[in-house]
């Protein structure tokens, strides 16, 4: 479905880039990986089937991040398929956060999708199709306590996906956000980790009450995620562009 097509993946060394990665990979996509963490990217670039490459640099680092994708273009080709994946979540009572926990937030999980689609978009302009899919979260549809910096920037993400969208519409470039719920990663088990310290609770306990924000009772998987991805990526979804997509077993309606 997607033979030849050059897909960058951030954040693809774990959970849902991973996924999506290995999705996109499966799909006939060549896919590059890029983010900080170099084992962990090797490690998922090493499960591809159709070659595909690593780019490790920090995607809050506007400079580091274009010619990490430069030399990703200069190997594969223009990229035809973006995955905006990478972020992080911190949390703190809003009267107690930091200045320094809202730059870092609103870096990772904001700036770095500006970041990313500047160096990408040029060149996938002259692209006969392009696919952006900006992985948000339900925070980007909803409001959390304890998270306002994470959910301020995610809602910047829906709101950049929605005004991006409209500037391409009139080109073969699509622009998407995919709004998962609590979804099993290594973030998800950060999280439970500062629940734990902070409660009492058990691990077990605090990703039961978690799994309770979900009416269907349970956590969404990384792969649920990749499968939305990939419909969007597909030939079939010309008309979608625009929109947030929750998949959270019907939190967010």
């Amino acid at each position: 479905m997607l033979k030849g097509r050059h897909a960058l993946v951030t954040g693809g060394g774990s959970g849902i880039g991973r996924a999506i990665a290995l999705a996109l990979d499966r799909a006939g996509a060549q896919v590059s990986v890029l983010g900080r963490g170099e084992a962990k990217l090797s490690d998922t670039a090493d499960a591809f089937k159709n070659g595909g490459g690593v780019a490790v640099a920090d995607v809050t680092d506007a400079a580091a991040t274009s010619a990490a994708i430069d030399a990703r273009i200069a190997a594969a080709g223009p990229v035809a398929i973006l995955i905006n994946n990478a972020g992080a979540a911190e949390t703190a009572p809003f009267h107690r956060m930091s200045e320094d926990l809202w730059q870092r937030m609103i870096a990772v999980n904001l700036t770095s999708v500006v970041n990313v689609t500047r160096a990408v978009l040029p060149a996938m302009r002259g692209l006969d199709y392009g696919r952006i899919i900006n992985v948000a979260s339900t925070a980007g549809l909803k409001g959390y306590a304890y998270v306002s910096a994470y959910v301020a920037a995610k809602h910047g993400v829906v709101g950049l996906t929605k005004a991006l969208a409209l500037e391409l519409a009139q080109t073969p470039i699509t622009v998407n956000a995919l709004c998962p719920g609590y979804t099993q990663t290594d973030m998800l088990d950060q999280s439970i980790e500062t629940i734990v310290s902070k409660t009492g609770m058990s691990a077990d306990q605090a990703r039961k009450k978690l799994a309770e924000s979900n009416p269907q009772g349970r956590l969404v998987t990384p792969e649920e995620v990749s499968m939305a991805a990939l419909y969007l990526c597909g030939p079939h979804s010309n008309a979608m562009t625009g929109q947030a997509i929750a998949i959270a077993g019907g939190e967010v309606m």
